[in-house]
């Protein structure tokens, strides 16, 4: 048969012409997906920035406060309260009424809810907008730290921050000579709320994350999600400003990430891969399935002129190879009157003409293999009765009885066997049942002797030429075992190896040498001669003239130590095969 025919080369054709066009395509939807990411992964990175540049703006605003309020006359005169006399006269009430005052529009400047604390060390008591109390002191000196400071609120979700500055000022922030403390708090709300409206404008789900303190999510954010991304970026160090692919529960997602420089906290953003490049895989969808149609319309086109043309050609070649095998009985059908019609009338006229000629020597043929194969299979009956005969002598004179009686009986299923060997192809169960007897004889006579039958029950089915298997296992007990007092183990078993059936019998006798068993290999290919055993060369032999050149023994090296004798034959697509008139 053509390794490529019409039809396939067509087919070959046509795809050689679309390949460089969907190469171009995905080259090209490759560089656009990617001018996409690279677009996108900018513009996310530019609108996070422009949001960690407003939250750094209002934090650097309320960071000017304290700064302001130190100015203000009311506020200056509590840092020196007692170094004013002429305040003394003055009602507290009334200047610390005042000062809330001021704390109250200092803290309505800003868009961002803020709490304002002023500590006088000198009055022991700490005013805000609403209150004016005593303070723990030793508290507050664990808390005074220079900087944003964050904390998470008892019992509550969400942080505080708060920014504390100590007068007159003291890069440690000792409280020891402070004549004035001022607090700035505001809650963590306000980035909340930031972050909604960031949402709002078509974010995904936008976090505010710091390593060791914890996440500030947007309400609506779906806080699992955002905490396994979140996970994800451990693997590797954060930079200020960074772009990931990170693949969470299945899905892929683009994670874009900007560090304040002023807070420490990092701005997370995050969206879904599948939802960015929806528009580009429906387009690719599209364009796929046009390639698609073009190509199976194309195979259309391409089919008609095979059936046309090819098929023909085909079942001519097809006719050729039949005939080559040697099937004669092969004959061409025309459909319709044309060219094709004329050609297969002239092969099943040349077909005939050769069959009449062929058939008689053929039958010829098949009769001498006959006569030869009953020849052979003759010459194994003696052999094997002169081994038993001996045996039974050897125990008749060792007075051993029941080894006597045992051995009559399985000579006697022997005989039944053997005399009854009409047909020429028996059941391998009943070979089975054959060599089971002969084994048992044997372990009679060898008490360390043991076997192993491993035969699939689909495989006890099949038929095989009588006297097949025992020859194999008188080789491995006579040969192998015998020779060797510590072996005693003989294994049969059959297994399939595609179109194959093989069974195989493996002792842990002495075994040969590479060298011997290659010289043992060889003479069953060769004609027998007197130093030659006959019990595998026979068994080769008749496997070869009845089921072919590929049936036969093949003997290796057994990884039980002695040696492997494997008994092959190929088998038909329905597990059957057919040679000389024989089954299996």
């Amino acid at each position: 048969m053509p390794r490529y025919n019409l039809f396939r080369k067509m087919v070959i054709l046509l795809l050689i012409m679309l390949v460089p066009i969907v190469g171009l395509y995905l080259y090209s939807n490759k560089t656009s997906t990617g001018v996409l990411g690279e677009e996108l992964n900018r513009s996310n990175t530019n609108q996070l920035i422009f949001f960690q540049n407003q939250v750094n703006t209002n934090m650097d605003l309320l960071t000017l406060w304290p700064n302001l309020l130190i100015q203000d006359p009311d506020i200056l005169t509590l840092k020196d309260i007692f170094s004013y006399s002429k305040y003394l006269d003055l009602e507290p009430i009334t200047l610390i009424k005042r000062i809330q005052t001021k704390l109250n529009i200092q803290e309505s400047s800003s868009d961002w809810r803020s709490s304002l604390f002023i500590y006088s060390p000198l009055l022991q008591r700490v005013i805000s907008v609403n209150d004016v109390r005593t303070y723990n002191d030793t508290e507050l000196r664990k808390r005074l730290k220079p900087g944003w400071q964050v904390a998470r609120k008892a019992g509550q979700n969400g942080f505080l921050f708060s920014l504390i500055t100590v007068y007159p000022y003291s890069e440690l922030h000792d409280p020891a000579n402070a004549n004035l403390i001022i607090e700035l708090q505001f809650d963590s709300v306000n980035i909340q709320n930031m972050l909604d409206k960031f949402k709002s404008d078509g974010r995904r789900d936008p976090v505010f994350y710091k390593k060791g303190t914890g996440v500030i999510y947007n309400r609506t954010a779906d806080t699992k999600l955002a905490d396994k991304i979140i996970a994800s970026l451990q693997d590797e160090k954060l930079h200020d400003i960074d772009y990931r692919t990170v693949k969470v529960d299945g899905s892929s997602y683009m994670v874009n990430v900007v560090n304040s420089k002023t807070t420490g906290w990092y701005l997370i953003d995050y969206m879904p891969l599948a939802d960015i490049f929806k528009p580009i895989q429906k387009s690719n969808l599209l364009f796929y399935i046009s390639v698609g149609c073009l190509l199976l319309m194309s195979c259309l086109a391409a089919y008609l002129l095979y059936a046309q043309v090819q098929v023909p050609l085909k079942k001519l070649v097809q006719g050729f190879q039949r005939l080559k095998n040697g099937d004669y009985s092969v004959r061409m059908e025309s459909k319709g009157n044309n060219e094709f019609g004329f050609v297969f009338a002239r092969f099943n006229s040349m077909v005939a003409q050769i069959q009449d000629l062929f058939e008689k020597v053929y039958m010829e043929k098949i009769h001498v293999r006959e006569a030869r194969l009953k020849q052979l299979q003759s010459q194994i009956n003696p052999h094997f009765f002169y081994n038993c005969f001996s045996f039974i002598s050897s125990m008749a004179k060792l007075q051993n009885h029941q080894a006597v009686v045992a051995m009559s009986q399985n000579l006697s299923k022997y005989y039944r066997y053997t005399t009854r060997q009409e047909r020429d192809l028996v059941p391998l169960s009943e070979e089975l049942e054959f060599v089971t007897s002969y084994l048992e004889i044997q372990k009679m006579r060898m008490k360390r002797l043991d076997y192993d039958i491993e035969i699939p029950l689909r495989m006890r089915k099949l038929d095989i030429p009588p006297l097949i298997l025992q020859p194999l296992v008188e080789n491995a007990v006579i040969h192998g075992i015998e020779s060797r007092s510590d072996a005693g183990w003989i294994r049969i078993y059959g297994q399939y190896e595609g179109d194959r059936m093989c069974i195989i019998v493996e002792d842990d006798g002495k075994g040969m040498e590479p060298a011997e068993l290659a010289a043992l290999e060889s003479k069953l290919y060769k004609p027998m001669d007197e130093k030659m055993g006959c019990g595998l060369w026979n068994v080769h032999q008749r496997m070869q003239l009845r089921f072919g050149d590929a049936a036969g023994l093949n003997v290796s090296e057994s990884p039980l130590g002695g040696l492997k004798v494997t008994l092959k034959l190929d088998l038909g697509a329905d597990g059957r095969q057919s040679n000389d008139g024989g089954q299996l």
